[in-house]
């Protein structure tokens, strides 16, 4: 069984939620096992604020490329099917010879680093021709007033959000830009017993 998608508990905490949602988006509920999401909880929220209080700055890029490593290596001493590849820099993007593309075309999911008014963690968990399918682990009920983005409330497995393939490679701090190229990062995420054959993929014009 699979569970819905969540949402941050705090203004702090879309990574780990993001993680969280990857693992949930990618397993049945009774695949995960409980030291997974332990120790995604421990690794993230690491960043302090200008007061010295921990979390409140949300999660590093270290903490990331950490906990990636961290599923590898857990998937293969546990045997738990998870395969992540941790991206940065000019790696990151969304285009016809993207990571993050081939991945969700074999039926995974990216955590991707972005902007939304700050910097952002969410899942992209789908594509079509011209959007990309996201769970922003932000609240909202308002729609969005830039122009192609929508709000989906009737999807709460898959996603919240369709965003035009159009924002993302910008190098500016618009909302859901990945910003400048030395800054990007990203995880990809796969369930090695669910993932699509190169011969099964489905492919997009991108």
């Amino acid at each position: 069984m699979k569970n819905p998608l969540s949402y941050q508990t705090t203004e702090y905490d879309c990574g780990p939620t993001s993680m969280m949602n990857a693992i949930s988006f990618l397993f049945e509920r009774e695949e995960i096992p409980p030291d997974v999401i332990k120790y995604i909880m421990l690794y993230c929220l690491d960043v302090y604020n200008d007061q010295g209080e921990v979390g409140k700055r949300g999660t590093s890029c270290m903490a990331m490329m950490f906990i990636s490593n961290w599923l590898n290596q857990f998937g293969k001493v546990k045997n738990f099917r998870i395969e992540t590849d941790y991206l940065t820099k000019e790696e990151v993007f969304v285009g016809q010879t993207s990571k993050i593309v081939a991945g969700i075309q074999q039926g995974g999911v990216a955590v991707v680093r972005l902007y939304f008014e700050e910097e952002h963690y969410v899942l992209l968990t789908g594509i079509d021709n011209e959007e990309v399918y996201l769970f922003d682990p932000y609240y909202r009920t308002q729609p969005f007033k830039e122009e192609g983005i929508e709000l989906i409330k009737d999807a709460p497995m898959k996603m919240n959000r369709k965003v035009p393939f159009s924002y993302f490679n910008k190098e500016s701090k618009e909302i859901y830009a990945l910003g400048p190229q030395n800054t990007r990062e990203a995880v990809v995420l796969i369930n090695k017993t669910t993932q699509r054959t190169q011969e099964n993929t489905i492919e997009y014009f991108i």
